[in-house]
């Protein structure tokens, strides 16, 4: 995939990469050809962040590659290269967000509570971005909080084309909650499996009780899919539940790898058979666990960028 950048319709794009995953930043700039941009991102001796772009941007198609998980020094990061960039005369700013923070704030279910996923969205706007591109949402409606096109990318192709590798037997897959349902389904449908649901109630937050498991799955493997793993509790739930009710093989897979809190020693002491993730986060050593596989979404971006600054449908690539 080398000749991508060559085959571009203009010489004018541009990679930059803020710090919070600068491996993934890298895997999509060789993809594509191309080096990253020169950067500074320092910090001054309170803490505060300082950006310099260090080469000509004027006239260029600048794609910045940051995702945004905590802390919120990697949001302040994306805002400052977008301004420098902006700045600077870029043509166009496309902000990549293999991972966007805050989106599970997308409502105001309670009183007196911030939407914080509009916020961001708004500040992504206001710091100067003239589109996004992220990969799976939390909720889909995220699209609609931006007033620039927004690229939403799905990484079913990548997990998906693992798991077919495997010649899994009569397999389930499992939805972890009823919203999960529609994702289930997409799953069942591009590896030939029925589909389960995991009937759950959360007494409080980031706490999971199974009630029921909807569909068969005694003797089948069985595969839980989900947006994200965050402290773990759901998942551990779901499979705790599934192999007591004779599931063969359980393995779990999921777009973000936020393991928080207690998700690693959750997971890994669970009968999970496998759990299967990509990097659209960066996964430090202390959270690697024995059942862990991580996937790159590295091409998938790639060739987003790609058909983005070409002008060219995105879409056609999950067709």
């Amino acid at each position: 995939m080398s000749d991508l950048y060559a085959s571009a319709p203009s010489g004018q794009l541009m990679m930059l990469a803020g710090s919070a995953n600068p491996k993934l930043a890298q895997a999509v700039a060789e993809q594509l050809g191309l080096p990253l941009g020169d950067t500074t991102i320092r910090r001054f001796a309170d803490g505060e962040i300082f950006v310099r772009i260090n080469e000509n941007v004027r006239g260029r198609d600048i794609f910045i590659i940051q995702p945004t998980p905590p802390p919120a020094d990697n949001i302040m990061e994306l805002l400052l290269l977008i301004d420098a960039a902006r700045r600077a005369s870029a043509a166009r700013v496309t902000a990549v967000i293999p991972y966007f923070g805050y989106a599970r704030q997308d409502r105001k279910d309670q009183p007196r509570v911030a939407i914080g996923a509009k916020l961001v969205a708004n500040m992504i706007e206001a710091a100067g971005a003239d589109r996004m591109l992220g990969i799976d949402f939390h909720q889909h409606q995220l699209q609609g909080f931006f007033d620039v096109p927004v690229d939403h990318l799905y990484a079913a192709p990548v997990l998906t084309r693992y798991f077919r590798e495997k010649e899994l037997v009569n397999l389930v897959v499992v939805a972890p909650d009823v919203g999960g349902a529609k994702m289930a389904r997409g799953f069942a449908k591009r590896l030939d499996g029925s589909i389960g649901i995991i009937d759950k109630r959360r007494p409080t937050a980031n706490v999971a009780e199974v009630l029921h498991v909807i569909g068969e799955v005694e003797g089948r493997d069985c595969l839980i899919v989900d947006d994200m793993i965050d402290t773990g509790g759901t998942l551990t739930e779901a499979v705790r539940a599934l192999k007591s009710r004779g599931a063969r093989n359980v393995y779990c897979c999921a777009t973000h790898a936020v393991l928080s809190g207690p998700a690693v020693e959750r997971l890994s002491a669970s009968e999970v058979t496998e759990v299967v993730v990509t990097d659209t986060m960066a996964i430090p050593e202390s959270k690697l666990f024995p059942q862990l596989t991580v996937l790159s979404v590295g091409d998938l971006l790639a060739r987003a960028v790609h058909h983005t600054h070409g002008n060219e449908s995105v879409s056609s690539l999950f067709e």
